[in-house]
Order: structure tokens, then C-alpha cells, then sequence
């Protein structure tokens, strides 16, 4: 998720129009900035990724949920 918004350890991401709270909390070692991007696990931010890390994700999110509604 893409980070739009930061209030203290809390934030609001976006991905793919779906906006989310999330938890920096985990991550309170790291800089943060709006714009940057985390992966999210039950409302936590649990690692920063770059943008390419992220965009490799969600493609392979995407494909395991078309192979999965092929069967």
C-alpha cells in the first residue's frame, strides 16, 4: 500500500482505490514520508518496499487470485 497520509505512528495507505488505518508502529525505526510504500499484515505495516518491490507484488497477487478462479 502506497502511504497518502501520516499521523504520528498511524497512516492512511491506498491500493488499488481501496484506502486503509494502518499501524507504523512496527516500523518506528524507519523513515516514513507520504508516498512511500509498505506491506500491510491485519492493519500493521510490517516492511517498506520500493515501488518496483511493490508493483512486483500486487502482479503476483493478481495472478495467483486468476489461476485460483480458473478452478
Amino acid at each position: 500500500m502506497q502511504i497518502v497520509e501520516i499521523n504520528g505512528f498511524n497512516a492512511r495507505c491506498e491500493a488499488k482505490g481501496v484506502e486503509r488505518e494502518v499501524s507504523l508502529f512496527m516500523l518506528q525505526h524507519e523513515t516514513m514520508g507520504v508516498g512511500d510504500f509498505v506491506m500491510v499484515h491485519v492493519g500493521y505495516a510490517i516492511q517498506k518496499m520500493t515501488q518496483e518491490e511493490a508493483k512486483s507484488t500486487w502482479e503476483l497477487l493478481d495472478e495467483m487470485l486468476a489461476l485460483e478462479s480458473q478452478e
